[in-house]
């Protein structure tokens, strides 16, 4: 397994892929924070707060750990390697929880980078240290295992399809579904007697939670849970191909 792992995070390293995935996020997050004009820019606001990088940086996952976790499983799919991965003295929990551990790991990569924020914002505020670090750094763990849910839930995606683009939108499309949908379904009128129990399963309900700070044992247990719903699907369905 841990060979199976290194493996995993090797390919993400040794090809561009990787690279590209965690420029993009720490470009586009630097551009909104630093440089381009409104409400997401800290200069602008005035305010010794990291909070626009924790509003921004959901949105940028949904579009770059699909793209990380594409390739996972419908790159073995399509050159027919799958089944050679699946006769190797390995548990399928022992090559799924391998592949999600790989892609856990690119996200911490791409978030280490955003600590050096923190450190600007604090030395920035006035009075230095002027900043809710309780706050932070709870968001911070929130943004982690938001991540691992996104990565769960791309895995999923890519079990589907040999195909990698397909294994994209369907992953993208999930991570919007379970990030915004269920605020947007409870919204409605129709649901509007059972609208928290709605908005509690999804995503963003518990991620704002521990955004602020709170890191909250039913908010823990959610991801987790959906973490392993996701896992034991993809399980489900490697199993299914033998059949």
């Amino acid at each position: 397994m841990i060979a199976l792992l290194r493996k995993e995070i090797s390919s993400f390293l040794t090809s561009l892929i990787g690279y590209i995935v965690i420029s993009i996020f720490l470009l586009a997050i630097g551009l909104f924070l630093w440089v381009f004009p409104g409400n997401f820019n800290i200069l602008d606001a005035g305010f010794s707060s990291l909070e626009s990088l924790f509003v921004i940086a959901p949105w940028v996952f949904m579009f770059l750990i699909p793209a990380i976790t594409m390739r996972s499983f419908a790159e073995e799919q399509r050159n027919g390697t799958i089944e050679l991965l699946l006769t190797r003295p390995l548990t399928e929990w022992q090559i799924i929880i391998s592949k999600y551990a790989a892609g856990f790991v690119v996200v911490i990569f791409a978030l280490l980078p955003t600590i050096f924020y923190y450190f600007s914002v604090q030395s920035l505020g006035n009075p230095p240290n002027n900043i809710d670090s309780g706050g932070t750094w709870g968001s911070f763990i929130g943004l982690l295992f938001l991540g691992g849910a996104f990565v769960s839930i791309g895995l999923f995606a890519s079990s589907l399809t040999e195909n990698q683009v397909v294994a994209f939108i369907v992953g993208f499309f999930l991570c919007f579904f379970f990030f915004f949908g269920f605020d947007a379904v409870g919204a409605l009128e129709f649901f509007r007697p059972i609208d928290s129990f709605i908005f509690d399963l999804g995503i963003n309900a518990h991620y704002a939670s521990m955004s602020r700070g709170v890191i909250d044992s039913r908010d823990v247990i959610y991801f987790i849970s959906f973490n392993l719903f996701f896992l034991a699907i993809t399980r489900f369905r490697l199993l299914s191909r033998s059949w």
